[in-house]
């Protein structure tokens, strides 16, 4: 009997599940609003089917994208299956959830990253990605229009502060200090 917990492979279980949930949910009812997903597997796991086309082309892992062509998408408990379009031409590839590396849904800045579940026999296993996968927030400060051609001018000459302006506003900490 093992003598300890692997919280990472246990995590990894977990996110896979979520995944598999989500893609039944989308087998089921399609995919709601904006949302679309990347997902990107290696493509030499075990039970991973391609075209050997495909194969050649993407030896180590593949991305696809299940946007607006993609057909058949059949959920298993171990693996999903799906019709997608390369190039016009439309493939039918199996994707076992273990062979997984990473699902992201940019439609509303979420992704996670999966650790490998074949680890060389003596290696220690790493945690794996705590989830979600947080995504730089995008900048909500408005940009400043002004004229084309003025971008290193302020939009506003109250904006720039003129060094006397500044220095008039000096205030000494002396003048805080109890005499």
């Amino acid at each position: 009997m093992n003598d300890r917990f692997h919280y990472d492979a246990l995590v990894d279980d977990a996110l896979r599940s979520v995944v598999r949930r989500v893609l039944t949910q989308v087998a089921e009812k399609g995919l709601p609003s904006s949302h679309h997903f990347y997902i990107s597997f290696r493509s030499t796991d075990p039970g991973v089917e391609l075209p050997d086309y495909l194969l050649a082309k993407y030896p180590e892992e593949m991305t696809i994208v299940l946007q607006h062509q993609y057909w058949d998408l059949v959920i298993g408990e171990e693996s999903f299956e799906v019709t997608v379009s390369f190039n016009k031409l439309q493939e039918h590839i199996k994707v076992p959830f273990a062979a997984l590396s990473a699902f992201v849904d940019p439609s509303v800045r979420f992704g996670l990253q999966f650790d490998r579940k074949d680890k060389a026999a003596g290696e220690k296993p790493e945690g794996a990605a705590v989830a979600p996968t947080p995504l730089p927030a995008p900048d909500k400060r408005p940009a400043l229009a002004g004229p084309a051609g003025d971008e290193d001018k302020p939009a506003d000459a109250s904006a720039e502060a003129k060094p006397e302006d500044a220095a008039s506003k000096i205030v000494k900490l002396d003048s805080f200090r109890k005499k």
